[in-house]
């Protein structure tokens, strides 16, 4: 254990009670504390009522128009499914059964499930129990009906054979290569925001007489109108009507419970619960109450729905509930305490819902049950003035006295930003938990712009998922995207268009032996004709990826508070959108691990001449076995991270690249394809195939993650970090987005109210710089060391994973050595 350390908040609580969760808003304590125990010990379990009722529906509707299929089956999910209400919960709307649960859903990658069921509960990554009644379920009613049907088998079929073998081991399918992979087969749609703000307001009775306005407007000669959208506005009703009933369902059982009920106290709130259920979401909401339960069951409907990345997040929420909150405080209906109390249940019943990954490249990419319901606070208005109130600070207070993972608080930062709100921001970040997550206007908002969004529309854009953002009512492309391996990129260049792990197979193509370069001008081009080969394979994955996913998804429920595709009677899913802004991506993986292999090549071999080519790629052979000074010379040179302009230069040149080929070929896609640095926890499987590279790191270990350095390489501090990132982005091109950047630095250099200045100006730093994310671990390496040792003592322990926080000690081994081995900063350096 450790002594005479300048401990963060969160290290004192997990030290002081021994591993134990302990929640600090002394007022709800006992309430919040009895749910909580009354799951957290439990398994992840498996429930399959949402797959068996959906494929019980789908079963009977075969021929029908795709989004009419969609809505019968939640209508019949929500008539079916079983409803619970936990002790002393005052939110309600779970989706599957008491504990910790997750979904299955057979329509994406159904074809995984035998294979899921033989490794779900001894899984190194987020296993999941389930029941053998499950089991024979899955097996005889779910499985069957999906084989052949899912979009992980169309995908894998319609891949040409040059993607197929750096998508996918063409001798078997189920099985990821790690060089180019797609993402499009774990999850049905990208991380998604509605506009929750239109639920609370209109009801789903409003929004139900909308389709049937529309309806009435339809041209009957008209096919378009008398078939197409007139499928889609009768799935909107449908849809309707289920989330109406179900969430009456809820309303008879704490009416049955209350009944049954002898605490006068627990009574009166079932009963209440019964009220708000009762009313929403079919109607609008009058109360800050009934506003947070009618977006609850708007947020848990959407996982009856869908699978999206990163499930679906909670958008602005200091600014659609803040009209409630404020009216009820000024009439005396609610204070501080009991607003966050209620938030507090809503955290809760999110902490209890687990994203299951069936497909083993799923739960690899998504380690620690990882899951983003982006909570959105401060920012600006659409009239680009402050947008922060009391409730953007209620939601801090409640972040650092909530000792769950959940919500996965992000705040938006700007020019106009109130000194008290960076402050606050600086403080929860202190507490060590990795929240707040800090999202920069300034970066963002003219980015969504160039691409076509209004100053209004791009102003009011909330976090989704790890780092992205969702602009609610304009957003209209929901395809998955993929992600490039730059290690990868790094070993086909050194090996001429091959990898160690896949033996002589030629991947690529042939881009020259590096022994007969004669200038490192020879390397880089060879590097980016392995790039731009790449490139080209994810784009024509990509362009399969977009054809095919309207012919297997529909989102009626989300397309319901979507104000195009109600104008224009399209489900979300559909290919193209009339007058929305579709914007996809592609990620990088192991940024800085590209970078510093070329910059230690061009030091050692070119420049200096200390080294030969063939000395260089022999002790890569050996994964410097016995070539330790070999290694020596490749891990002291310059390094990306350190504001040096070295290696700077060549991972600007990179970053160009890829930038100008998302910027030429996005019109063939039909869809502005930008360059991201995004890893969640890919950087750790994507390194598992790599073999040792040029930059000193040995074969098979993690990639460098997001737009971050090397692990353990930036010796300058923060600082010299994110003039690195300034340096390398090419702000003169639009095709660019989120650099997920995580900064990990000991308590001590935070500490006291001088460390808090320090924070808030480094902030400030930051958000100048227009750099589009950051975030922080504020943690000692000797508690992380401790907590591989003594897990049981380390429970709670919250780290920053990637663009989400998880619990250390549920991380696989490589991951925790990955966030380990991140260099921790004593001071912010320059």
């Amino acid at each position: 254990m450790m002594s005479q350390k300048v401990l963060s908040p969160q290290e004192e609580r997990i030290l002081k009670n021994k591993g134990r969760v302990v929640f600090l808003d002394e007022k709800s304590r006992p309430r919040l504390e009895r749910i909580y125990y009354g799951f957290c010990d439990e398994k992840s379990v498996v429930d399959v009522q949402r797959a068996r009722f959906f494929t019980e529906s789908f079963r009977e509707t075969e021929g029908q128009p795709l989004t009419l299929r969609w809505a019968k089956a939640l209508y019949h999910i929500a008539e079916h499914i079983d409803v619970y209400i936990e002790e002393d919960q005052l939110i309600v709307g779970r989706v599957g059964r008491p504990g910790k649960y997750g979904l299955i859903y057979p329509e994406l990658d159904g074809c995984f499930l035998k294979q899921f069921i033989g490794q779900a509960r001894d899984r190194a990554e987020s296993p999941f129990d389930i029941s053998s009644q499950d089991i024979g379920i899955i097996e005889e009613e779910i499985a069957p009906y999906w084989k052949g049907k899912t979009y992980y088998e169309d995908l894998s079929l319609s891949l040409p054979d040059d993607v197929l073998k750096v998508t996918y081991d063409p001798k078997d399918r189920f099985s990821s290569r790690y060089i180019v992979n797609e993402s499009s087969a774990w999850r049905s749609a990208l991380q998604w925001v509605h506009d929750y703000k239109k639920g609370i307001t209109c009801g789903f009775n409003g929004i139900r007489e909308e389709a049937l306005k529309e309806i009435s407007l339809l041209n009957d000669m008209d096919p378009r109108d008398s078939i197409d959208k007139k499928a889609f506005y009768d799935a909107v009703i449908i849809t309707c009507d289920a989330i109406v009933l179900w969430a009456h369902r809820h309303s008879l059982k704490a009416s049955e419970m209350a009944e049954k009920e002898h605490d006068p106290k627990r009574k009166a709130e079932l009963l209440e619960i019964a009220r708000i259920a009762d009313k929403v979401p079919a109607q609008p909401a009058e109360t800050f109450y009934e506003a947070l339960q009618s977006q609850y069951f708007m947020q848990m409907f959407s996982r009856i729905e869908q699978k999206t990345g990163a499930t679906i997040s909670n958008g602005r929420m200091d600014q659609y509930l803040w009209p409630y909150y404020e009216k009820d405080v000024k009439e005396g209906r609610i204070d501080p305490s009991g607003a966050k109390e209620l938030l507090s249940c809503v955290w809760l019943g999110m902490a209890q819902y687990q994203d299951l990954y069936i497909s083993p490249a799923g739960v690899k990419f998504n380690e620690g049950y990882a899951h983003w319901e982006a909570v959105t606070i401060g920012g600006c208005d659409a009239n680009g003035e402050d947008a922060t109130n009391e409730l953007s600070y209620l939601m801090l207070e409640n972040k650092r006295e909530f000792p769950l993972n959940y919500p996965d608080l992000a705040a938006r930062i700007h020019l106009g930003t109130p000194e008290r709100f960076l402050r606050e921001v600086s403080e929860t970040i202190k507490e060590g938990s990795g929240f707040p997550k800090l999202l920069n206007d300034e970066e963002i908002i003219p980015g969504l712009i160039a691409h076509g969004a209004t100053y209004a529309d791009a102003r009011d854009y909330a976090v989704s998922g790890c780092t992205e953002v969702r602009m609610p009512n304009l957003d209209t492309f929901t395809t998955a995207c993929p992600w490039i391996n730059l290690g990868a990129v790094v070993e086909l260049t050194l090996r001429n268009g091959r990898m160690k792990a896949y033996g002589d197979e030629l991947l690529t193509v042939e881009s020259g032996d590096p022994k007969s370069f004669t200038s490192y001008e020879d390397l880089e081009r060879a590097f980016f004709i392995q790039e731009e080969y790449i490139l080209k394979l994810a784009f024509k994955q990509q362009y399969i990826a977009n054809r095919l996913h309207a012919k297997h998804f529909a989102s009626p429920f989300g397309s319901s508070l979507h104000r195009l595709c109600m104008k224009n009677g399209q489900d979300l899913h559909s290919e193209h959108i009339d007058g929305g802004v579709e914007i996809g991506f592609f990620d990088f993986i192991g940024y800085g691990t590209a970078a510093d292999s070329l910059a230690a090549l061009k030091k050692t071999v070119y420049d200096e001449k200390i080294l030969s080519m063939e000395e260089v790629l022999g002790a890569l052979e050996k994964d410097f076995l016995g070539e330790e000074a070999i290694r020596q010379r490749l891990l002291h040179a310059p390094k990306y991270g350190n504001d040096d302009a070295y290696v700077d230069e060549i991972a600007k040149r990179i970053d160009r690249f890829g930038v100008e080929f998302g910027e030429k070929y996005s019109e063939k896609l039909g869809v502005q394809m930008d360059l991201r640095y995004v890893s969640q926890s890919s950087n750790v499987p994507f390194g598992s195939v790599v073999s040792a590279t040029p930059n000193g790191r040995r074969a098979q270990t993690a990639l460098s993650d997001g737009a971050s350095a090397s692990q353990g390489v930036d010796e300058k501090g923060p600082t010299a970090v994110v003039l690195s990132n300034f340096r390398t982005k090419n702000s003169d091109l639009k095709n660019r987005a989120s650099r997920l950047l995580n900064i990990k630095m000991s308590p001590a250099g935070v500490e006291g109210e001088s460390g808090t200045q320090r924070l808030t100006a480094f902030i400030r730093a930051w958000r100048d710089l227009r750099l589009w994310h950051l975030q922080f671990n504020i943690i000692n390496q000797e508690t992380l060391l401790d907590a591989q040792k003594n897990p049981e003592l380390y429970r709670g322990l919250l780290v920053r994973v990637a663009g989400y926080s998880a619990y250390f000690v549920q991380l696989s081994p490589s991951l925790q050595d990955d966030i380990i081995r991140r260099t921790g900063h004593e001071t912010f350096g320059r």
